[in-house]
């Protein structure tokens, strides 16, 4: 079995190559590809990921290249995460969202359509190979920003073999079990909504449901994501939040923290990325690796432990550290590789994944991409049905999603008049003056990629 990863050369790739080599015996990978079209990235934390899968794998195929094409031919699955653009494009996404007093968040705020104006063109040209090259049934696990609106858009072109991933909805049920100290897998949840903007409605640890346990535990407000909510806004809402809905349910505290902080988080993780490069760039990958490893970990440690911070005005309290032979969650590459896992099986099996909405939510459209628990198996994915969900929940989703809607309406029409419509939904946005506004200088801003817009 192939895997492709496209973005391969990104300051992540270590952990998605610990991932992958872990389970690669298991899951019948034998050979692995990054690919990247940023050589000097790809020379630095491709070869660091490459080096992570000798250590555990050393039977893996593994090999890193330039070239699209090669990388997708004949693969089985494709991973894509890319930054088009680069860090210092998301810097000024956020800012000019920031601006006009607007949150600019890449994912969930106004700044996410300048940045899928960049992305689909992109990935629709990796998409296109993979038709092209890869294997007839190879499936395509896209994990670029904005996850919603991109995964939305892919669909909607016509690329039915994509399916967005997060770890988000994993990693907060890992950190439930790890609250119970149970094992790390014991927590699997019912979960409904769009990217970024979901909700648990069961969690359940050891097959004991414990939803209305951990809303009411004040361990979890310290020890989870949950720190960044109120407990009764839990208690309304009848559901666990994904950490993302801070951003709805606290916007002006969002804005008010980012505008107030010496740095945005776009801003944070540029100055890191920069500076991690330049130290590494320096050392020779393949005669120090364990140097270059120190590097690597202090930067991104300094990285995750001001995750949402800026914008929360929380920090995380435990000191983050990589340890390469150390079981680890899986993160993203965990998500996708689960899906292979249930594949390979032959039987069906329950994750959350990003797919077709066909009837699973209330009030949205059959062809809507939503972030949903599903059953999986040889023969498809099927969402779970949630009949009863809340009408103030399915509000903010409808809401949200007609916005993804226009979107991607506006991004496969080149149309300026969908764009401005889809902020103008925004709720984080609310505003037809403020998403006109918007629009106009993220189309000069991305004039490169938008210039027969209109």
């Amino acid at each position: 079995m192939k895997l492709t990863v496209i973005g391969g050369g990104g300051v992540r790739s270590m952990f998605l190559a610990k991932s992958i080599a872990g389970k690669a015996k298991e899951l019948g990978i034998d050979s692995v590809v990054f690919m990247d079209n940023d050589e000097k990235k790809l020379n630095i934390y491709g070869k660091m990921a490459k080096k992570v899968s000798e250590i555990l794998c050393p039977e893996l195929e593994f090999s890193l290249t330039t070239d699209a094409a090669e990388a997708v031919r004949n693969a089985d699955y494709v991973i894509t995460t890319i930054r088009e653009g680069g860090d210092e494009m998301r810097v000024r996404d956020e800012r000019i969202a920031l601006s006009h007093g607007v949150l600019g968040q890449e994912t969930t705020g106004a700044a996410g359509l300048s940045f899928a104006m960049r992305s689909v063109y992109s990935l629709a040209k990796y998409c296109e190979l993979i038709k092209k090259h890869a294997k007839p049934n190879c499936k395509v696990f896209n994990f670029t920003n904005p996850a919603g609106v991109v995964s939305q858009t892919l669909s909607d072109m016509g690329y039915d073999f994509t399916y967005g991933i997060c770890d988000a909805p994993s990693g907060m049920l890992r950190s439930f079990a790890k609250l119970y100290e149970a094992d790390e897998n014991a927590a699997v949840g019912e979960l409904y909504g769009l990217n970024h903007l979901s909700y648990f409605t069961s969690v359940k640890i050891d097959g004991k449901e414990m939803l209305d346990e951990i809303i009411n535990n004040d361990d979890a407000y310290t020890k989870t994501d949950l720190r960044y909510f109120d407990k009764e806004l839990l208690l309304n809402r009848k559901a666990i939040l994904n950490e993302y809905l801070y951003y709805f349910y606290y916007r002006e505290k969002a804005v008010s923290n980012i505008l107030n902080a010496d740095k945005t988080r776009g801003e944070q993780i540029c100055e890191i990325n920069k500076n991690m490069t330049a130290e590494l760039s320096k050392i020779d990958i393949d005669d120090d690796f364990d140097k270059a490893f120190k590097v690597f970990e202090y930067w991104y440690g300094v990285r995750e432990n001001n995750y949402m911070a800026s914008e929360t005005g929380v920090k995380r309290k435990t000191p983050w550290h990589f340890d390469i032979h150390q079981k680890d969650d899986g993160g993203y590459a965990g998500v996708a590789l689960r899906f292979i896992e249930i594949i390979n099986s032959g039987k069906p099996d329950s994750m959350i994944i990003c797919t077709k909405n066909n009837g699973a939510i209330p009030n949205l459209r059959d062809s809507d991409i939503v972030e949903i628990t599903c059953d999986v198996s040889p023969e498809g994915v099927t969402p779970h049905r949630f009949e009863g969900a809340d009408e103030q929940n399915l509000e903010l989703i409808r809401r949200v999603k007609i916005y993804e809607r226009l979107s991607s309406e506006a991004i496969r029409n080149k149309s300026i008049k969908a764009a401005v419509e889809a902020l103008t939904l925004h709720p984080l946005v609310n505003s037809y003056s403020l998403a006109k506004q918007l629009i106009n200088e993220y189309l000069e801003l991305n004039k490169e990629y938008t210039k027969d817009w209109r």
